[in-house]
């Protein structure tokens, strides 16, 4: 399990639009890293569609906004079309990234990811990890106040 003040395992995967997503290639940014279980499930599209309308205000703090589930690339783009998303959500359809980061759940018979957002600084460090949310309880709110901390 990756914690407060351990170096982000870097990654390189496929997002919807179908480009390659590398982290290290975002040293010097803050990174918000959220792992979500199913693309178009009632939960996951209320989180993707808060962090959508929060988007704008990420964006004004020159914050990457990154979703991950372990989707197919064809799901998560029908999910980010769908709903109009303007960050990039990756696919990690073999559980490599959420595993690296400790969420990785094999319950069920499927490979999912447990709701889990790392805020990656710009060091590469996590500087804040916020889990056991339930999408309806403030999830983006709670994301953009710990990214207010790293750059103000």
């Amino acid at each position: 399990m990756v914690n407060v003040g351990d170096k982000a395992p870097d990654f390189e995967a496929t997002a919807h639009d179908g480009s390659k997503v590398r982290l290290s290639d975002l040293k010097g940014r803050v990174v918000v890293l959220y792992f979500y279980p199913r693309a178009m499930t009632p939960g996951c599209t209320r989180e993707g569609v808060r962090f959508n309308e929060l988007y704008d205000e990420f964006e004004k703090l020159n914050v990457v906004v990154l979703g991950v589930s372990t989707d197919s690339v064809n799901a998560n783009r029908k999910f980010a079309e769908r709903f109009g998303f303007r960050f990039k959500l990756l696919s990690d359809v073999d559980g490599d990234i959420s595993s690296k980061y400790g969420v990785l759940d094999k319950s069920g018979g499927k490979l999912t990811a447990r709701r889990t957002t790392f805020i990656i600084a710009p060091d590469g460090r996590i500087a804040a990890k916020l889990e056991n949310i339930r999408p309806a309880e403030r999830h983006a709110e709670l994301a953009l106040e710990e990214v207010k901390k790293l750059t103000s």
